[in-house]
């Protein structure tokens, strides 16, 4: 008996750690280059579409259940939806719990580049620095980028006419 305690104790503890190990790469940090390694850097023939957003930004909040949804609309299609968080780096827990409350399914960053103003245009130079901002690539080419809110017929649409 003693020996099936300990044995479940342990299948307990290393449940847990491999959760909280999950939970900490929920939303890693990434620099510009790193995104853009992510993004750009990439001769596949997949759409990466690219959503900035933050926790603050109501606009942001309210289309993100769209890109959810575009995700599983176009799962079996070479899209793939990343986000982009822009909240402040203290907030970077926020930011965590923000996605676990949500279930986010796709791969989702924390942005730490430092001042907007000094990488705003090496995204986009007709980006004014609103979010949400969305950016689709393709081969390591920008094809499109959509500066403000998108609903679901907006994103789906876009998707369409971007996706080969």
């Amino acid at each position: 008996m003693k020996k099936a305690i300990l044995l479940y104790s342990l299948l307990v503890v290393v449940m847990l750690y491999s959760f909280v190990n999950k939970v900490a790469s929920v939303v890693p940090m990434m620099n510009l280059e790193q995104l853009q390694k992510r993004t750009l850097q990439t001769e596949s023939d997949t759409l990466m579409v690219v959503n900035f957003w933050a926790t603050w930004c109501v606009p942001c909040v309210e289309e993100l259940p769209y890109f959810l949804q575009s995700t599983k609309t176009f799962a079996n299609h070479k899209v793939k939806i990343i986000f982009v968080s822009l909240d402040f780096l203290k907030d970077h827990n926020k930011v965590i719990n923000f996605v676990k409350a949500r279930a986010f399914d796709n791969e989702v960053y924390h942005l730490d580049a430092g001042n907007p103003n000094s990488w705003i245009d090496k995204i986009d130079t007709t980006w004014g620095g609103s979010i949400p901002a969305t950016v689709f690539y393709r081969g390591g080419k920008k094809i499109l980028f959509h500066e403000g809110e998108l609903n679901q017929l907006q994103l789906d649409s876009l998707i369409n006419k971007t996706k080969l």
